[in-house]
């Protein structure tokens, strides 16, 4: 048996043992859906880092001027992603969404707005970074489906920026920017179950965007035993990475172990192998 089989059986065994596992995703889950990443060798930002610097800039420009905030991203074409909206879910997308349907997987925490989680089947997702589907007031926090505006006829007429229909406030589209705060609602909701999980398995993040990044080190700090506010000896999450590259969280400890490889050919094996194990 090769190291990469040895460590697939680990991790099948891992899962299968776990009661309450959970997943983190970032861009390189979605590379094999023909959708490049932002930081590996042939990532946008790599590529691009003047991209990169005027993507600092949106978040502001949508509080200094939320109207033409919105007339830029309905007249600028193409997005560097390209159309997410016709990106279909690769292997690795339908792996996770077998994995909850078997029941070991109890939610996927994802970086990525492509909304290819869903498309897979999955049920329990948390968007961390927002979706491309939705626009969301951050005044009030409401969401909405993109379909809900005719931001088209908005355009059309001089009446951007669309407003909530809640709290009249101006909405954005639902993607958190640089320099946007995560939403509370999910930002809570990732911290709880980065806490509650027994396993976390990290598929295809650099490890490198904050405060998404702070979640594995969340879980690995369980496994610091029992302290001033917590007496009762919590048994230790097992974090295994699932990777392209090592990242921070393998050079610093934080994962167990990585299994270096496509997560298209590498998720759906270890599913097979839970399989096998359960039958």
């Amino acid at each position: 048996m090769s190291d990469i089989d040895e460590l697939i059986d680990r991790a099948a065994h891992d899962l299968a043992a776990s009661s309450y596992a959970i997943a983190l995703t970032g861009a390189g889950i979605s590379t094999d859906s023909g959708i490049r990443d932002f930081r590996g060798p042939d990532g946008i930002w790599t590529k691009n880092p003047e991209a990169e610097k005027r993507a600092y800039e949106t978040y502001f420009r949508f509080l200094r001027d939320p109207g033409q905030y919105w007339k830029e991203r309905l007249t600028m074409g193409t997005s560097l992603l390209g159309n997410l909206r016709e990106a279909q879910p690769n292997p690795a997308h339908y792996a996770l969404a077998e994995l909850e349907k078997m029941g070991i997987i109890k939610s996927v925490l994802t970086q990525n707005i492509d909304g290819l989680h869903e498309k897979a089947g999955s049920q329990r997702v948390f968007e961390y970074h927002g979706s491309i589907y939705k626009l969301r007031c951050p005044s009030c926090g409401i969401r909405f489906r993109y379909e809900e505006y005719d931001l088209g006829a908005l355009l059309a007429e001089g009446k951007l920026p669309p407003r909530c229909k809640e709290c009249s406030a101006p909405i954005k589209d639902d993607v958190v920017h640089f320099n946007e705060p995560i939403p509370s609602d999910v930002a809570h909701a990732s911290l709880e179950e980065a806490h509650r999980c027994d396993l976390m398995l990290i598929c295809g993040t650099s490890a490198v965007v904050y405060p998404f990044a702070e979640l594995p080190r969340v879980a690995r700090r369980k496994r610091a035993g029992a302290g001033l506010f917590s007496p009762k000896q919590e048994k230790a999450t097992v974090i295994i990475e699932v990777n392209a590259e090592p990242t921070p969280l393998t050079a610093e400890g934080i994962s167990d172990y990585l299994i270096q490889g496509r997560l298209a050919e590498i998720l759906p094996r270890i599913v097979a192998r839970v399989k096998e194990l359960r039958h």
